[in-house]
This record gives structure tokens, sequence and C-alpha cells, in this order.
């Protein structure tokens, strides 16, 4: 099995606090769990391909890294929907930060194989 992972992707222009910065980038992470639970219910490693049980059951791997814009964020997301990965974009609300506008903040793409996703972003710097 290659080398499997997820990529948080988060926008830096934001100036975000390094809590709020967390939180999203769990948002994110989670997201792949809770959109699985809410599309079907109760799971078991069956419903996951074979990359996604790999994941789950290993370690878990993440990276995060960053974007300087909305845009080059969406262009991302575009870009992870084309090669067919699993991608999920979070809104904040804008109750603590963001003046009450909804603002979105971050991405998680994946877990799948490390070459797929390193091939949407493997370009970005490092959060």
């Amino acid at each position: 099995m290659p080398p499997i992972k997820q990529v948080i992707v988060m926008r830096h222009d934001l100036g975000m606090r390094r809590g709020k910065q967390i939180a999203q980038g769990a948002h994110a992470s989670m997201s792949f769990i809770c959109r699985r639970l809410q599309d079907r219910g109760a799971l078991s490693l069956n419903d996951f391909s074979e990359a996604e049980q790999a994941w789950l059951t290993g370690s878990f791997a993440k990276v995060c890294c960053r974007v300087d814009s909305e845009q080059e964020l969406l262009e991302i997301l575009d870009k992870a929907k084309a090669a067919r990965l699993e991608v999920h974009l979070i809104t904040d609300s804008g109750k603590t930060e963001f003046h009450g506008e909804p603002t979105r903040t971050c991405i998680a793409i994946g877990p799948d194989d490390a070459e797929k996703i390193d091939a949407v972003t493997g370009h970005l710097s490092l959060l």
C-alpha cells in the first residue's frame, strides 16, 4: 500500500488566531467521517475505500498547507474534485471572527494515496 495522507489547506490571508486555525483544520479533517455518517448512518470499515481504511487504521497522517486567498483555496478545491479526490470545504459561521460574515477558511483533501494528493497540493507551502 502506498503512503496515505490527508492534506488540510488553510487560508493564511485571514489572519486567524492559531487556535481558530486549529479548530477550522479539525472541522475539515473530521468532515470526512461526519459526512459519511450523515449520508449513510452507522459505518463499518467496509464502507471505506482501501486507502481510507489504511488511513483510519493507521497513523492518520495529515499535512497542513497554506494558500493566500479565497480564490486560491477554491482553485485547489476544484483541482481536487477534478482529480476525483475526497474534498471538504469548511465555511466558518463568523460568530467569533470575521465580523459575523460566513467565511471559507479551509479544505481537507483525502485521505488518499499521497501521490494523488501531491499532484494537487505539492506546490503549496507548509502552514
